[in-house]
């Protein structure tokens, strides 16, 4: 029955994006901004669709044999995070960083969209998770399963994407408090220099 896999992608894509990454700290940023969340949103679930479909169609067996794409990946999002980082520890420590949080000093679309694009397509995680994980665990559905599943995995990400970006709004109340910003400025920088850290060590040996 075509109704298994589809629940077993659902499961599946829940497991490995319900998790803190910076994708989703990102994601959740905006949401409590409340600034282009809904391009947030799609950029990242249209891509994760992408990714997905990509890896039952094949693409992971070819990552597979080509372990050099994944290194590049590696060194490049690490920069990225690192450059992330940087300005997020900035504001968290500069008063006027922490003010321009508070009065949602406006970031426009297309820096929002090239850095949800940028912390998706540079994070070599999400082709071990997103297109290999997922496209095999897929294949071994057979036939026409294997697509079900990646339209069960792929609602997951609709699911989780949309529910955390607009979701997030409840939480301005919280973020009204400007020491609430530099907390989550602090964490978000904090996460990505230790993504960006446990992306480099496997290349260090």
């Amino acid at each position: 029955m075509t109704f298994f896999p589809f629940i077993s992608g659902l499961a599946t894509g829940l497991s490995l994006i319900v998790a803190i990454g910076a994708q989703n700290a990102f994601v959740l940023r905006q949401g409590i901004r409340r600034e282009h969340v809904g391009t947030t949103v799609l950029i990242c679930l249209v891509s994760d669709a992408l990714l997905i479909f990509a890896g039952i169609a094949g693409l992971g067996a070819l990552l597979a044999v080509a372990p050099w794409f994944i290194s590049v990946a590696r060194i490049g999002g690490a920069a990225f995070l690192l450059a992330y980082a940087f300005f997020a520890a900035r504001r968290a420590f500069s008063p006027l960083g922490m003010e321009a949080s508070v009065v949602l000093t406006p970031t426009p679309r297309r820096t929002v969209a090239l850095t949800a694009l940028a912390l998706t397509w540079l994070n070599p995680h999400v082709y071990l998770d997103t297109v290999i994980l997922l496209g095999s665990i897929a294949s071994a559905q057979g036939g026409t399963g294997r697509w079900v599943f990646g339209a069960g995995a792929a609602l997951a990400s609709v699911l989780w994407f949309a529910g955390l970006g607009f979701g997030a709004r409840y939480l301005r109340g919280f973020f009204a408090n400007p020491r609430s910003w530099r907390v989550l400025d602090g964490v978000i920088a904090t996460l990505m220099t230790v993504l960006a850290v446990s992306l480099l060590l496997p290349l260090l040996g």
